[in-house]
Order: structure tokens, then C-alpha cells, then sequence
């Protein structure tokens, strides 16, 4: 009995000290920032600290290795950073610069690879070229706060001189940004200040070197701990893969492509239900990544909007149509190009140029792959998607019946207008009534008309002026 409850004590210890030792293990949460901050990086970075408090961790960690990117979203992750409840620390795998830099020195401590740099925060265009002051003075003053945040310490002397010693040094940090600034034994004029890890150090803006994640983390007293990663969700990943330029073109295409046979058999709904998912698709993400503003969407829309109007409501082609073609094109163009309002003064024409190739080899085979398809597709005889086709006619005198109708056999007959043809409406044609479009663009009720071409199992007429 006494060996028996020695084993159940002995077990008990083991579990207990099991528990102790899961316990101090600490929880480390790691993002790796190995790439350009866009809009992408601001989103992933929540997301990583949402999992972080999730997972009660108790240090955030940036692997990071960025030459830099969009000032906008540097300056949230930076705010990210700083109200923090986890101390967060970056581990600079060779390059933290311009975007990088003010994200790193928003850290609680920075640590990094030998041979690596962090600094050139300068704003500058997608040319390599800086931009004008005020993108240069919001600059300096967001890495001079950034600095500042850190606070300071300070010290009276015995004469009364007050000595401030910051934890950053706000004015290292702005000459990061402005060759003007001139600090002695530091920077020079001239030039925009860039350390290297034994400059950094020497001058508060590095804590040590580390050639891996392991070694920082020795640096910062944990040895025992458990690794959370943050993975891109798989909505992040399809975003990703959406704004890339040839799927932007792709769904420009299905966009053009679905409209068109809409327009050519009205009522099947399921072509323009392809073009409205292809336009979410393709605005959706660009207006994540902040290339897609309201405006720009709204131009789009409102483009498709007076297209409608010209073809349902306006006769003939007019100033209504001009407009919504230009208007959705504008749309399109705009919403790829990484303007600020109605601010291109940061926009490259090189960048412009890409935008609008995109749109134009879009619309151009979205276009040509709906004429060829429609006459592949929807043909009444043939085509994999004749079942959709009008197959059925209406009679004046019997209502509708469902019948075999060999559309082809119309073309060349004549008949009457039994609607308004806007250019959409109803014709009779030998006691039958079908769908037909009228090339003019117009045709008043009870005029008379002759079929001229049958396409795409869709009747067009034009006035019969015999």
C-alpha cells in the first residue's frame, strides 16, 4: 500500500513539474515583412497581432528584409507597433530601409545581421526620384515622433544644465529622411543617413547583432519557447493573386464578354451574372491594396449605367453611349494606377501607360472572344448552349407555345414592329412574335421591317423601305 500511493506521488510530482516547465516556456509570435509594404503588408501585420493576443503571446517579433514601400501603410503598422501591449522587436535580415526603417525604429528593440543596414527613408517616387517637400516634411516629422515615443531620460546637473538622452534620438532618426540635417560625428549634409549595425549601435538604433531568430531571442533571455507563425490567410493569398496584371486583363475580358452576350440573348441572366462577378473580382482587390478609390468604382459604374441608357432607352448612338464607354474605361484605367484622389503628381507614366495596355488588350479580347464564342456557343443548331436560345415563339392569337423554331429560315422576311425597338423589343413576323434588335437603333411600333441577319440566335431588323 505504501509502494502504491509512493508511485501516485511520484506521478503527481512529474505532472506538476511537467506543467511547470510548459509554463515558463514563452510564447514567441513571429511575422516575416520579407517584401515591399503595401496595403497587403498593413492588413497581414493586424491580422498578426489579432493572433498574437489570441495566443497570449509574450514577445512579437518582425523578421525583416524590405527595401521599403507606401509611406501610408508604414505609418499604420508603425501605430500597430507602438500601442502594443506585446513587446515587439524586429530582426533586420540585411535591408530595413525607407518604410522599413520607420517600422523598425518603432520597435522596442532592434537587432540586426551582420552586414545589414536600415535608414534612407527619404520619399521618393516609383523612379527612384524624391518627392517634393511635403511628402518629405510628413516624413521626417512621423520618424521624428516615432523616435520621441520612445521617451528619454532626463538629467539636472549640479550647475543646472538640463541633459536630455533619448532612448532614439529624434534628429538621427529625421536626418534618416533629409540631407540637410547636419549632426555632428553622425551625418554630414549632403547625404541621408543610412547605419550600419556597429554605426546603429553606437548610436542607439540597434540593441546587437544576430545571425538567426534563435540568437535574437537568446539576446532577449529566452531560451525555452514555443514559435507562432503567422501564415497569409487563403484570402490574402487570392487577393494577391487577383491584382496581378494578367488576371486584371482576364477578368476585364469575361466583364466585355458577359455584357456582350447578355445583350445578344436577353434573359439568360448568366452571362451577366459572370460580368458583375468579374467586375467584384476585379475591384474588390485593387480596392484593398488602396489603388481602387469610391470615385474611380463609381465612374465605372456609372459608365454602364449610360451604355444601358443608350441602348434601352435612347434611340441611336449618341452622346449618352460616348460617355459611358469613356466613363467605364477611365474606371478601369484609374483603378490600377496608384493615384491619391485626383493627386497623379507621385504617378509614373510608365505606370499609366501598363494601366491602360491592361484595359485595352482586355476590352480588345474580351471583345473579339465574345464574337467568336457567341457564334460558337449560342448557336441555335449547333452551339453547346442552344438549349438557352429562344426555342419558343408566341402567337397573336394562341398565347405562348413551346415550339421548334429555325430562326435561320427568318432572315430575309418581313413583319411589323409589335413594340418599340430601343434597339431591344418584339417583331411579328407572320403571326409569331419574337425577340429582335434593330440595327438602326430605333424603330417605332407598327412600322414595317425585314430580318437582315440572324446571329447568336438573335434577330436584327431594320426598316422596310420598300
Amino acid at each position: 500500500m505504501k509502494l502504491k500511493n509512493f508511485w501516485i506521488l511520484l506521478f503527481v510530482i512529474a505532472t506538476l513539474a511537467a506543467f511547470a516547465q510548459e509554463a515558463n516556456k514563452k510564447k514567441v509570435f513571429l511575422l516575416n515583412i520579407k517584401s515591399e509594404i503595401t496595403p497587403a503588408t498593413r492588413r497581414q501585420v493586424s491580422q498578426a497581432f489579432t493572433e498574437a493576443d489570441s495566443a497570449k503571446a509574450d514577445v512579437f517579433l518582425i523578421h525583416m528584409n524590405t527595401y521599403g514601400g507606401t509611406v501610408v501603410d508604414a505609418d499604420s503598422i508603425r501605430t500597430r507597433i507602438l500601442q502594443s501591449k506585446i513587446p515587439v522587436y524586429v530582426f533586420i535580415d540585411n535591408n530595413a530601409a525607407s518604410a522599413g526603417a520607420l517600422i523598425s525604429i518603432a520597435c522596442d528593440g532592434i537587432y540586426m545581421r551582420p552586414g545589414g543596414s536600415i535608414g534612407a527613408a527619404t520619399v521618393v517616387n516609383q523612379t527612384g526620384a524624391a518627392m517634393p517637400d511635403k511628402y518629405q516634411s510628413y516624413m521626417r516629422s512621423t520618424m521624428r515622433a516615432t523616435a520621441e515615443a520612445h521617451g528619454k531620460d532626463t538629467t539636472i546637473t549640479a550647475t543646472g544644465d538640463t541633459i536630455i538622452d533619448w532612448f532614439r534620438d529624434p534628429a538621427i532618426a529625421e536626418a534618416m529622411v533629409d540631407e540637410r540635417i547636419f549632426i555632428e560625428g553622425v551625418s554630414d549634409t549632403g547625404q541621408v543617413l543610412t547605419f550600419t549595425p556597429s554605426e546603429a549601435i553606437e548610436n542607439g538604433f540597434c540593441e546587437g547583432t544576430a545571425e538567426t531568430v534563435d540568437e535574437v531571442l537568446q539576446q532577449l533571455g529566452i531560451n525555452d519557447y514555443e514559435l507562432f507563425e503567422y501564415e497569409p490567410t487563403f484570402i490574402e493569398k487570392i487577393i494577391g493573386f487577383l491584382v496581378h496584371p494578367m488576371i486584371s486583363g482576364l477578368l476585364i475580358m469575361a466583364i466585355v464578354g458577359g455584357i456582350y452576350f447578355e445583350m445578344q440573348s436577353p434573359g439568360i441572366g448568366f452571362p451577366l451574372g459572370i460580368a458583375i462577378l468579374a467586375a467584384l473580382l476585379y475591384f474588390m482587390p485593387l480596392y484593398l491594396e488602396g489603388l481602387a478609390e469610391h470615385w474611380e468604382i463609381a465612374l465605372f459604374i456609372v459608365g454602364l449605367i449610360l451604355i444601358a441608357v443608350e441602348i434601352f432607352v435612347i434611340p441611336g448612338f449618341g452622346i449618352a453611349g460616348a460617355l459611358g464607354i469613356l466613363f467605364v474605361f477611365v474606371g478601369l484605367v484609374l483603378s490600377l494606377i496608384d493615384n491619391v484622389n485626383f493627386d497623379f503628381e507621385g504617378v509614373q507614366m510608365e505606370g499609366v501607360g501598363k494601366a491602360i495596355a491592361t484595359v485595352v488588350i482586355g476590352i480588345f479580347s474580351g471583345f473579339v472572344l465574345a464574337l467568336y464564342l457567341g457564334k460558337r456557343m449560342f448557336t441555335a443548331e449547333h452551339g453547346m448552349f442552344k438549349n438557352f436560345a429562344l426555342n419558343t415563339v408566341q402567337h397573336v392569337d394562341e398565347g405562348f407555345v413551346s415550339v421548334e423554331t429555325k430562326l435561320f429560315d427568318l432572315k430575309g422576311k418581313k413583319g411589323t414592329a409589335q413594340t418599340v425597338l430601343r434597339p431591344g423589343g418584339k417583331i411579328n413576323v407572320e403571326g409569331e412574335v419574337y425577340d429582335a434588335v434593330a440595327v438602326t437603333g430605333f424603330i417605332d411600333k407598327d412600322e414595317k421591317i425585314v430580318v437582315t441577319k440572324v446571329e447568336a440566335t438573335q434577330l436584327y431588323v431594320e426598316l422596310d423601305e420598300e
